[in-house]
């Protein structure tokens, strides 16, 4: 039975008629209904003659559109009601005299006005009764309602626009709207694969040119020098990287506003209990003028508006976060003072203030952490202390309480230059120096041993410090020509360190050696910053007034293994890596910190 064939015809079925509604283009109470209702009797008798001849034949043809409906029609019927109300003379008399005094303009009705405390004559109030009976309802316009005041609808607005639930609700809906826009960048940040719309087509016309556009890029930079070694060099160096692509930086976004234009962002910090919060101070570009500062804190929920604004009177030289409190911030001023905020509250108020303190710094305070106490300390709970350098040669450790106050740790005294006299030369009486104290640049303290810093001077000198002990200086580093502007610890290999200066360069420092053992110096330019990263031992950043420079000693001693130069802009002058992805913060003179995205770069080496 399966094998056998069967053959199926299809045909039409009958059309049956479930409901047949003759359309009506006319209504019934229309003046030509009855004309049309005769010409439609005498179409159909007209039909019904011709359907027996020979030249009659019925099949469907292309007539003209009914002509358009009547207004009766074209809608539902409008059902009116009738609605009122009683109301007395004086109902009337108050309602109107309210309206007046939001309009003073208009003019009083006769009889009415100005009787709303008193009752009306005899012979007004027969009139005004003889109105109501005579008149089924009285409707009120909504003019003649009692009215709000004009100062009580400007404070009702105020407090709704104050109201905090209406502040909650419209940050929610900000981060929801930044959540949109920045939502492949983000995810990129964060190393996470970068969710696609489905409901909008993919034009793979558009994909083809951006895949063209991306490929001359990569020409470009290959020819570059300054943004990629040559391939000949790298084959030299380290064959397994000659292969790969190039190194190169992608600019996610900038952190950035209208209240940092015109100021220059002078140093980074991260939040040590949220990586996605970053305090970031900012001062005049031009140091000599004392104008306002300012310090924002911005999260990586909304990058074109910071989360906190602390406007302060001086510029901003360092700040950082506390670690046993990560709601603490601790600020540094040109001025020397010493500011420290909660950035949990709302309230932008200094929650302490060392103007007040008579051991203040006289100088700018060009560098200030929170450090853990030493490991071997008494106690369980792990205390840490604000420690600082400034200008006026000092190294303070600052005491908490009810108002800030400091002791010295260190002061820095001023070197002589030595220098082989000839015999028989007679030395010369030479002027004081204004100040016997050199101006500390920079500090930083060892990663395993916090009683240990180092301490980079204006002399060009490092000097490695103790914290306890009789002895407070341990040795001197001589090898920069100009100031030391960043001193930083290798975190992996603690007895190595990075130094950067105004000379042009950089220098790798170890412990035990005074002198340096590697110098990099590509450009003559100030190195204003440097960092080591995290992900690496051999890998650290420099940056100076004209670009940014990645070097991996892994890959080369002699030259970078990237270079971007800066905006035309402006010029860079601080630098950060981020602490959960592979990205670089660069601050420059406008303002602005750019989050740049690190590709490429040679796997870490342990």
């Amino acid at each position: 039975e399966l094998e056998q064939r069967v053959d199926i015809y299809l045909a039409d079925t009958d059309t049956l008629w479930i409901l047949d509604l003759p359309p009506t283009l006319v209504s019934t109470e229309a003046e030509e209904s009855l004309r049309v209702l005769e010409r439609n009797k005498i179409y159909v008798e007209l039909c019904s003659s011709k359907s027996g001849s020979e030249n009659f034949e019925e099949k469907m043809v292309q007539t003209l559109s009914g002509a358009a409906k009547t207004k009766e029609v074209q809608c539902e019927t409008i059902t009116m009601e009738e609605k009122g109300m009683m109301v007395t003379p004086w109902d009337l008399d108050n309602s109107l005299d309210a309206s007046e005094m939001e309009s003073p303009t208009t003019e009083k009705p006769r009889g009415t006005a100005g009787k709303s405390s008193k009752s009306p004559p005899a012979e007004e109030q027969g009139q005004t009764g003889s109105n109501i009976d005579s008149t089924p309802s009285i409707i009120i316009p909504e003019s003649a309602v009692p009215a709000r005041s004009q100062e009580e609808k400007e404070f009702h607005s105020e407090a709704i626009l104050t109201s905090e639930n209406l502040q909650q609700d419209l940050v929610v809906m900000e981060r929801i709207l930044m959540e949109n826009i920045f939502q492949a960048k983000l995810a990129v940040y964060r190393q996470l694969p970068v969710l696609r719309d489905p409901d909008v087509p993919s034009d793979t016309g558009m994909e083809e040119a951006k895949e063209e556009e991306q490929d001359k890029e990569k020409e470009d930079e290959e020819e570059e020098k300054e943004t990629s070694l040559k391939p000949s060099i790298l084959s030299d160096l380290s064959p397994n990287v000659a292969g790969s692509a190039a190194p190169r930086l992608e600019q996610l976004w900038s952190f950035r506003c209208g209240l940092s234009q015109g100021h220059s962002v002078s140093s980074m910090a991260w939040n040590k209990g949220n990586p996605d919060l970053l305090a970031v101070g900012y001062r005049e570009f031009v140091s000599g003028d004392q104008k306002q500062g300012l310090a924002c804190c911005w999260s990586l929920k909304n990058p074109m508006w910071p989360e906190r604004i602390f406007h302060v009177e001086h510029g901003v030289t360092a700040l950082d976060f506390s670690l046993a409190s990560p709601k603490l911030l601790a600020v540094g001023l040109c001025s020397g003072c010493v500011l420290i905020y909660d950035v949990s509250s709302s309230n932008d108020t200094v929650l302490l203030d060392s103007s007040a303190s008579l051991n203040k710094h006289t100088g700018p305070v060009w560098q200030l952490k929170w450090v853990e106490q030493a490991r071997g300390a008494t106690g369980g709970d792990k205390k840490e202390r604000l420690l600082c350098i400034a200008g006026d040669g000092r190294v303070t450790e600052w005491f908490i309480q009810q108002r800030l106050d400091c002791s010295d740790l260190l002061k820095i005294k001023r070197t002589e230059s030595s220098k082989k006299k000839s015999p028989g030369h007679k030395e010369r009486k030479r002027e004081a120096p204004i100040s016997q104290h050199a101006a500390g640049m920079c500090f930083d303290f060892h990663p395993e041993d916090t009683d240990i810093y180092l301490a980079g001077t204006e002399e060009g000198h490092i000097l490695q410090c103790s914290c306890s002990g009789k002895e407070q200086i341990l040795g001197t580093y001589r090898g920069h020509k100009g100031p030391v502007y960043k001193v930083a610890w290798n975190p992996s290999s603690t007895d190595v360190f990075l130094s950067c200066s105004a000379d042009w360069s950089s220098l790798l420092w170890h412990r035990d050696c005074h002198s340096p053992l590697l110098t990099f110096s590509s450009v003559p330019a100030f190195v204003q910053d440097i960092v080591w990263a995290p992900q690496s031992t051999f890998t650290f950043a420099a940056v100076n007034e004209r670009r940014v420079e990645i070097w991996d000693l892994s890959v080369s001693l002699f030259q970078p293994v990237l270079c971007c130069a800066a905006s035309p802009k402006g010029k860079l002058s601080s630098i950060l890596f981020a602490r959960n992805s592979q990205c670089l913060l660069l601050g420059d003179s406008c303002g602005e910190v750019g989050v740049w995205l690190l590709q490429n770069l040679p796997a870490p080496s342990t």
